[in-house]
Parts: C-alpha cells; structure tokens; sequence
C-alpha cells in the first residue's frame, strides 16, 4: 500500500499535510478490470470468470455468442458467422459452453443457476457413474440447448467430456441441421433431427429421413415429417459414419441403437428394444486403442 499527502485544514490557523492511503497499481488495475467486466458482461459473467481465464476457447465462445448482433453478422455474413460458431462448439468443454448462458441438461429453458459449482474442476470419476451428468456438479452437465435463438444449438457431450456432437439449426434454411461430432459433419445429402444420443461414449446416434421409396413411407407430425427412418450412427473412436437404412420389410418408426457387450443392435422402435426384437445385429469394430 502507498501513501500520498493530503493538505487539510486543522482546528487552528493553519494547515497541515497527512497521508492518505493510495492503493498499489496492481490492486487499482484488478478493481478497474473487474469494474469492466461486470460492466459488459453482468453477474453471469462474473460468476464465470476464473474458469475463463483458464479457457482462450470458452472466451472466444462466449464473445462470439454475445456479440451476434447486427454489426458482427454485417461484418461476416450470417453463415460465416454459423459455420465459426459450430467451429467453436466443436472444440469446446462442458464448461464452455455453460459458460454461453443456455439452458443444460438439467433445465434447458434458462441458465446454470449453479455456476459457483459447475465451473469447478471435475473430480475423477468413480467406477459406476452415471452415464450423463447433471448439475449441479463440478465440470458442468453433460449436455446444453439453446431454446430462444434461430441456431437451435444442441450439445451433446460423452460423460468424460472428451467428445461431443453439435447440432446447428441454418436461420436461413430450418430443413437443414448441421449435425458435427468433433469437427466431423454427419450425413450433409440427409435430413437429420435436431437432437441425438451417446452410446457407450462412443457412437452417436442421430435419427434422419428415412427413404422416400419405403412402402410405409409418408408425410407425419416430427421434426423429420416422414413415417419410416433411417439412422445415423458416428464412431468416435474411428471418426466414421455409418448411414444404416431400413429395407423394405424394416418398419423403422422410431428406431434405436443399443450396445451390448461387443454387439450393436438396431430396433425398429423403443417396443421392439424392450420385447427384444431387433432387426439389426452388428459387430462392434476394435478401436484405435485395442
């Protein structure tokens, strides 16, 4: 702490000089930086800030995101503005995109309410955990969804968070979902959903339009429009897509993969994967790591 002299008007005739404390420059520097911060990014900021500090991905992210108005999308155009906004989301942790201000896994209408918590480091994980998390725990949720904006943003992350799947809905276009899983984009001729799932932290699977010549084919309520599906099934661990399409005697309405042990199923809907009856049986390919 510094001192500087004051002149101050005593009881008598005179005056007299006393010191005044004069905070050090550093101290002044942490005080105007936290002034601004709070300024442009509020309470929600600040509630985030150490894991920001640590994070130059979540920071990008969350400028980015916040600063989608007019100007920025005047200056790159609205679907170069999209296309660095799955860039970032696809190298992104839980805590980034919690970070964002989207709704979680949690509650997907509204903010983390929990971020003193969320923002902290994950523990390891015990054997058995859950496969997803859900907050308020360390690390963030497993995953996020953005439920006001034209972008549709769904993130889906595995519960060790080393992969994730984004989903991005074209403003422009709303029959088109740019589906990514780790940078890698899914099955772009197909009609894919607006949401997928994680199967054993490492396939994801994401329902698309199945073929237009099915004989069960036909127009129906859902984000896809069509009665008869097909799947899209993304290895993780392989970084390869497999586009899985019913035949003619498959009536998939609503199909599902599962992992067992070493062998994938593929179930025409969720009646069929409880009586177990599928349709599909496929072997699971070794990974990288085997």
């Amino acid at each position: 702490m510094g001192w500087r002299w004051r002149r101050t008007t005593g009881t008598g005739s005179g005056t007299a000089d006393t010191p005044e404390a004069v905070p050090p420059p550093e101290e002044a520097a942490a005080k105007e930086a936290a002034h601004q911060w709070h300024h442009r990014w509020g309470p929600w900021g600040e509630e985030w800030q150490d894991w920001l500090r640590r994070s130059p991905t979540g920071v990008d992210l969350l400028v980015w995101w916040r600063d989608e108005g007019d100007d920025l999308l005047a200056l790159v155009g609205p679907q170069r503005y999209l296309e660095r906004l799955a860039e970032l989301l696809s190298r992104a942790s839980p805590r980034d995109v919690a970070a964002m201000g989207i709704g979680c896994s949690r509650r997907i209408d509204r903010p983390c309410r929990d971020p003193r918590t969320c923002s902290q480091d994950l523990p390891d994980a015990p054997t058995g955990a859950a496969r997803h998390r859900t907050g308020p725990v360390p690390g963030a949720c497993s995953g996020f969804k953005d439920c006001w904006s034209a972008y549709g943003i769904d993130v889906e992350f595995t519960a060790d968070g080393r992969h994730r799947a984004v989903h991005l809905q074209d403003p422009s276009d709303h029959s088109r979902m740019d589906v990514q899983v780790d940078g890698v984009r899914l099955a772009e001729a197909l009609t894919l959903d607006s949401s997928g799932y994680w199967v054993g932290r490492r396939y994801y699977v994401v329902q698309a339009g199945g073929p237009p010549e099915h004989p069960e084919q036909g127009l129906t309520m859902g984000n896809l429009c069509c009665n008869i599906l097909s799947l899209v099934v993304h290895d993780a661990a392989l970084a390869t897509t497999r586009i899985l399409v019913p035949e003619a005697t498959e009536s998939w309405t609503d199909p599902e993969l599962r992992l067992d042990g070493g062998t994938l199923y593929v179930y025409p809907n969720p009646q069929a994967r409880e009586a177990g009856r599928a349709d599909r049986v496929l072997p699971v390919e070794p990974s990288p790591s085997h």
